[in-house]
């Protein structure tokens, strides 16, 4: 092995020579550069080869590349770079190539290899990486599309991404990406031969050498592409994005025509078609000169597209009646109504005409749960109070079970103070439940806080402890503790602590919390911290190191504090913690002994 790695030392001697000769490096960078060298290719001609040492090794070369580049950028010298870099670049492929083939599955590791290859532009290496890597992760689309991208677009060889296509496609016959990188690839090669045909016409060229067939330039390649895929992928957003691919190029008329009735014809079912055919309308231009468009004939023209659209998604909820559809159609009103206009009149016909699409689509059913809180939310916007009430009742009416539902009705009956948020708290409650209910409880709490006496909100909160399920119980348990300090002060919330702590379960916020309350009391008593800490470890003593390190600290720092508790309490600390949060808790404690922590 010695020998070996001396031979490799060696081999690396002229171009050090080189860059000390020509004043890149002094002679005590080459003497460290050959120490390092020496000691990385003592790793990796172990026996038990690691990845890391291979890693290392190729990273120390790549920064050595990019300080010879800067060197040569400061002092301005450009020779000799076929002894000094072309041999470090051959030595850094020659390790990526002894790494991959160690470690085939590693992909990142091809990545990075192809990374560098791009970077230093070795194509030739490049165009190997890609063969090798390909052959053994053939099951990867995206690897088949990069390779297949850069021959397109750095080599310029579209008939090199033709066959890759071919190839992957052999793999994955089903794979919509792969069709969709070939569908564009072909188009860009179409609209290539279009440019150098126009170009050499401009010209005066013979074009008898070249041989541009009409059927490729009209993009006839791309359309058998197509008519492949759409045998064998079915669905929408399949001929969508196909179709977003095509209106890319402006010479596929045609194509887009096809695609176009493949869609009308398959798919008429589907909320995607009727939602694209109506956006569609949008897009089509005026036939006004813009020179000869006024303000307001342009806000003119923008309500008579966007009524066009509508009218096409009116068709549609009665060709596809189903809550997709509708939602379809709720979303492209709420984005029409959401943008920026200048003019105050459009504007109100958008609000108009969204409010009026929401209350079809709930007169029909086939309102979706989560669309009734944006109407709502625009009917408080427009303050239609009494209308949003009657939605927000209309809405728990036909979701009675959903917590969101209940919970969204009784904010807009707070957001309006109406005199039934008691009842409708109380309705919400019979019909949920009383698993999930406690977005419920903690907003009726809440509420209550603000708006009824002390008693009426402590009975609240104590019948719902009793009604929420245990999980739910500790959040209510935490605001019961929080509630009772700030309103009836340290006696009442040690009584309230005192009788929550007789039911299982608890949070760690809960104990800190009345660990908190004791110390900003004037006279805080180091017996009631003991109590706090010996209960909250009693629970999450097993779980959490912060919790012993600052009983610690409290024994520690406060007045009344003893000192040698400290070390009964690091012992059992020890008894108590699981796996590695011992070795957690003992580096911790020992930065607490040494004033780090």
């Amino acid at each position: 092995m010695a020998e070996r790695i001396e031979q490799r030392l060696e081999d690396r001697v002229p171009e050090l020579e080189q860059l000390e000769r020509v004043g890149l490096f002094t002679r005590a960078e080459i003497r460290a550069v050959l120490r390092k060298a020496s000691a990385l290719e003592y790793k990796i001609q172990r026996r038990a080869l690691r990845k890391e040492d291979f890693i290392n090794y190729i990273q120390y070369e790549i920064n050595l590349l990019e300080l010879i580049k800067k060197r040569r950028a400061r002092i301005g010298y450009s020779f000799k770079k076929a002894e000094i870099e072309h041999s470090i670049l051959h030595r850094v492929h020659s390790l990526f190539n002894r790494a991959t083939g160690k470690w085939k599955d590693d992909v990142q590791l091809w990545l990075s290899h192809v990374a560098f290859c791009k970077q230093w532009n070795a194509k030739h290496q490049l165009s190997k990486v890609f063969s090798t890597m390909l052959a053994i992760h053939s099951n990867k689309p995206a690897l088949w599309i990069m390779a297949a991208k850069w021959e397109m677009e750095t080599r310029l060889s579209s008939e090199s991404a033709r066959h890759l296509f071919l190839r992957a496609l052999r793999f994955h016959p089903e794979c919509p990406k792969l069709y969709q990188e070939y569908f564009r690839m072909e188009l860009m090669h179409a609209e290539k031969q279009r440019k150098e045909k126009k170009e050499f016409e401009q010209a005066k060229m013979d074009l008898g050498e070249f041989n541009y067939s009409e059927e490729i330039l009209n993009g006839e390649m791309a359309r058998v592409v197509y008519r492949d895929a759409a045998q064998k992928i079915k669905g929408v957003e399949f001929q969508l994005a196909m179709l977003s691919i095509a209106k890319l190029f402006d010479f596929t008329q045609d194509l887009q025509k096809e695609i176009l009735e493949s869609l009308q014809s398959s798919y008429t079912e589907d909320p995607l078609t009727w939602d694209y055919l109506a956006r569609r309308e949008l897009e089509l231009g005026s036939l006004q000169p813009p020179e000869h468009t006024t303000k307001q004939k342009k806000v003119s023209e923008m309500a008579q597209r966007e009524e066009r659209c509508c009218a096409v998604f009116d068709e549609a909820v009665g060709a596809v009646p189903t809550e997709n559809m509708w939602k379809c159609y709720i979303t492209f009103c709420l984005e029409r109504y959401n943008r920026k206009t200048n003019s105050e009149e459009l504007k109100q016909k958008r609000l108009e005409r969204t409010l009026s699409v929401f209350n079809k689509a709930h007169e029909s059913g086939l309102l979706p749960e989560a669309l009734y809180k944006q109407w709502l939310q625009l009917l408080l916007e427009s303050r239609l109070s009494e209308k949003a009430l009657e939605v927000a009742e209309a809405a728990t009416r036909r979701f009675s079970l959903s917590v969101e539902t209940w919970h969204m009705r009784l904010r807009v009956l707070i957001q309006l103070e109406r005199e039934d948020v008691t009842q409708c708290f109380e309705e919400a409650i019979k019909h949920v439940k009383s698993k999930g209910t406690l977005p419920l409880w903690t907003l009726w709490v809440e509420w209550s806080e603000g708006t009824n006496s002390k008693e009426h909100t402590e009975a609240l909160y104590q019948r719902s402890l009793h009604v929420t399920t245990p999980a739910e119980s500790v959040t209510m348990k935490e605001m019961y503790l929080d509630w009772t300090y700030r309103n009836c002060g340290y006696k009442k919330v040690k009584r309230v602590f005192t009788s929550l702590c007789e039911n299982r379960p608890f949070s760690l916020d809960f104990f800190r919390k009345m660990i908190q309350i004791e110390k900003e009391q004037e006279s805080c008593k180091m017996l009631h911290l003991r109590e706090y800490y010996e209960r909250a470890l009693r629970e999450f003593g097993s779980t959490d190191t912060d919790l012993w390190l600052d009983y610690i600290k409290e024994e520690l720092n406060h007045p009344q504090g003893k000192a040698e508790n400290c070390g009964s309490i690091h012992w059992r600390a020890m008894k108590m913690l699981q796996g590695d949060l011992v070795e957690d808790f003992v580096s911790k404690y020992t930065l607490l002994q040494t004033g780090h922590l």
